[in-house]
């Protein structure tokens, strides 16, 4: 098996020490790439540093056009790509080529927004004083950036970071997670293809503790983090003059509100509660992990949830019929495992699942979990869902923000005034009405409150992020 090329200053090259890719389905080798020697890491940040200002000045047709070939080429490749998500990652094919379908979006929709990021004219003449004058707004790359990306969604997490970052003219090193760096060099192989200068991308892949000498690199002006609470707390605290964005993941909830009754409406919440809270093995920051069902409907439909979780097809990652994958890892599932039955040991009833095999944990549904055990409590990162009764459609609001975290809540009601005052007193980032959390475009503000982190995805919105507002006055301008 050969050893994958990582890619320092937009060239190909091969590092120290040997880094193997293991499927977490099966543990058999998938890939291997080399680890980045400290001289690679030296020359990447150089790199980046030195073709900052060339970068900033590439002329929004380079950019654009760039952008839309890496679009075109995951396209092409899109099954191929598929494949590799799901030997290093362990997510089924059908969410893999989904993810696919997504950056191929994410790249596309950054190559547009490339074109017409133009900034604003501002009139000042609304005061006697400023009469001739006129602003023009722009906004121009802060520098380069460090992107750190988790396993979950290797390909487009990474595309988030990548995609803005030469949406704006921003050099940007990729650091992807050590257990699926594969996806990331593949992504670098495509950037390869384009005409951007030599020094606009680095995918480098290290071990994580060697990513603080990047943190704290002061050529490197912004971070973009995905991953867990702690480490992002960290980067946060050791970077304190950097801008600093971070997705530090949820336990996101789903309401099942009063008027949402009927028959249909019960099967329909059911099916889609069971599938967003399994369909990446529950390791999606917005996967459904806690359910609060108005009382008067519980009985209902609780039922329906389990028939529907029942329904899901776990196993092999490799076949399309396959809902649920393993974990990435069997040490990952060995941790939910530990924390549902520490949940049962405290009152917790299993509805359905519970029986761990390797890597593989079940679609599991726990009723009566005491509110602070960890399941509900924390980020389980798997497939298990709390469903919970609650009096009121208030009162269930008061439990999906009585709660460390605030990404995203998915709210099915029908009523208008019910989904405004979701909208208004839901302390999270994002609000789907009429679905589960689960639900996000990429061109949306994706991000989230509390512990969920600060700043926000989604490819404009990254955007600002990675750039400052210059404003341009000028002067006698008869308007």
């Amino acid at each position: 098996m050969e050893s994958v090329a990582f890619y320092v200053a937009s060239r190909p090259a091969h590092g120290g020490d040997e880094l193997t890719v293991h499927h977490p389905y099966d543990g058999r080798a998938v890939g291997r790439t080399t680890l980045a020697t400290p001289d690679q890491v030296e020359a990447a940040v150089a790199a980046a540093a030195g073709v900052a200002a060339e970068a900033a000045a590439l002329p929004a047709h380079v950019r654009a056009a760039a952008l839309d070939h890496v679009s075109r080429r995951l396209a092409e490749r899109a099954d191929e790509i598929a494949a590799l998500i799901t030997a290093e990652n362990g997510k089924p094919v059908k969410w893999a080529r989904a993810e696919v379908g997504r950056a191929v979006s994410t790249f596309r929709w950054a190559a547009e927004e490339a074109r017409r990021f133009s900034g604003e004219l501002q009139r000042l003449d609304t005061d006697p004083a400023a009469t001739g004058r006129i602003a023009l707004v722009r906004r121009v790359p802060k520098g380069p950036v460090l992107g750190i990306a988790p396993f979950n969604f290797p390909l487009n997490l990474v595309a988030h970071k990548v995609a803005p970052a030469i949406a704006v003219g921003a050099p940007i090193i990729v650091k992807p997670a050590p257990a699926t760096p594969l996806s990331a060099l593949l992504l670098g192989e495509l950037l390869a293809e384009t005409d951007l200068p030599a020094g606009m991308f680095s995918v480098l892949p290290l071990p994580n503790e060697r990513a603080a000498d990047l943190v704290a690199d002061p050529r490197l002006p912004v971070v973009s983090f995905t991953g867990s609470g702690p480490v992002g707390a960290a980067i946060r605290r050791s970077a304190p003059e950097k801008h600093v964005t971070l997705e530090l993941g949820g336990n996101a909830a789903a309401v099942v509100c009063e008027d949402w009754n009927s028959d249909d409406d019960l099967t329909f919440a059911a099916q889609r509660i069971a599938l967003f809270s399994n369909y990446q093995a529950g390791q999606s920051c917005i996967a459904v992990q806690r359910v609060y069902v108005h009382e008067w409907i519980y009985d209902g439909f609780l039922p329906r949830l389990v028939a529907a979780v029942q329904e899901l097809r776990t196993g092999d990652p490799a076949d399309p019929a396959t809902d649920v994958g393993p974990l990435v890892s069997e040490g990952a599932a060995l941790r939910v495992e530990s924390w549902v039955d520490e949940a049962v040991a405290a009152g917790a009833t299993i509805e359905v699942g519970g029986r761990r095999e390797g890597a593989t944990y079940p679609p599991t549904v726990l009723s009566g979990v005491p509110k602070d055990a960890r399941v509900s409590a924390e980020e389980v990162f798997g497939p298990v869902l709390v469903v919970a009764r609650v009096e009121t459609d208030d009162a269930a609001f008061a439990a999906v923000n009585d709660s460390a975290y605030g990404l995203q809540a998915g709210v099915f009601t029908h009523r208008l005034d019910t989904a405004f005052r979701a909208g208004r007193v839901l302390e999270v980032g994002g609000v789907i009405v009429g679905d589960v959390p689960s639900y996000r475009a990429d061109q949306m503000p994706y991000g989230g409150m509390k512990g969920s982190g600060v700043g926000r995805e989604g490819v404009r919105s990254a955007m600002d992020d990675y750039t400052d507002p210059r404003v341009v006055v000028l002067t006698g301008v008869p308007l």
